[in-house]
């Protein structure tokens, strides 16, 4: 059981996978003001670690979060209070590394649009999901708006939307909101292996992958042909893929570093390359 002295947000990194655990279960892990701060700064972190490789975000005591904590006092003024949704949506979305949402429980609100903001979405069949902002006399937010229209059409978004019908595991991964529904008994072992799988990519080429799927959707295609371009030069400027070249032909795995691969002998300024 949590108490007030417990930090509500647990950091723990294992072979290059950091996991973010929202740490408030007495709330179903409702995001405090407190949490919201120790959200952005934790994600902009482990943007900055080049130790971190993948990033798995999920929430303690059986649920994921049930939302904005609503019931504490917050006097600061409201435009205050919404800048804190969006630095951590803008984190999470920019954030050069893969990511991934395990979801046990409830993901109600921006706890879901939270899950919604990582690029792969892990559920139980018991979890449950909602838009219950209108239910509250709020509407969207945490980047709902620009999400669930992406995902699913804008009919289907309104239908969320503006009805917050609760919705299961099964209808979730049919409406492509749920990438994968495991049971509950298999769910760490199933992300443990997922996260490992992204944290042993190669770092460079999926920052750029996830940075250009991200863009492509509001791009013409003449401006993502453009944009792949200048990010397949930089992944030829890398140790990778001459890595993965290799590998391929000697039939064994690559091991992918990120490590810049101009030699001394290549630069125009005699300086050692990072």
């Amino acid at each position: 059981m949590t108490t007030t002295d417990d930090p509500v947000l647990l950091s723990d990194d294992s072979d290059g996978v950091r996991t973010l655990t929202l740490n408030r279960p007495h709330r179903k892990n409702a995001i405090s003001p407190e949490l919201w701060v120790a959200l952005r700064d934790a994600l902009n972190d482990a943007g900055r670690d080049r130790r971190v490789r993948s990033l798995v975000i999920t929430g303690a005591g059986g649920a994921f979060c049930s939302g904005a904590d609503i019931g504490i006092p917050d006097d600061i003024h409201p435009t205050y209070k919404l800048a804190r949704l969006t630095d951590v949506a803008l984190a999470l979305h920019e954030l050069p590394k893969p990511t991934v949402a395990k979801v046990t429980g409830v993901a109600v609100g921006a706890g879901w649009n939270l899950a919604l903001g990582c690029d792969l979405v892990v559920a139980t069949p018991e979890s449950t999901f909602s838009q219950i902002f209108s239910k509250r006399g709020l509407s969207i937010d945490l980047g709902g708006s620009w999400l669930l229209p992406k995902l699913v059409g804008l009919q289907q978004a309104k239908r969320l939307a503006l009805l917050a019908e609760t919705i299961d595991a099964a209808e979730a991964f049919a409406l492509n909101l749920v990438t994968w529904v495991v049971s509950a008994a298999e769910i760490d072992a199933f992300v443990g292996d997922l996260a490992g799988r992204l944290a042993a990519g190669p770092p460079i080429a999926l920052a750029q992958t996830k940075a250009l799927l991200n863009e492509g959707a509001d791009r013409t295609l003449r401006d993502a042909l453009a944009n792949e371009a200048r990010a397949q030069i930089g992944n030829f400027a890398t140790a990778d893929a001459a890595a993965a070249y290799a590998a391929f032909s000697e039939r064994r795995e690559p091991s992918f570093t990120g490590r810049w691969a101009l030699s001394k002998s290549d630069s125009k300024t005699g300086e050692e390359s990072e």
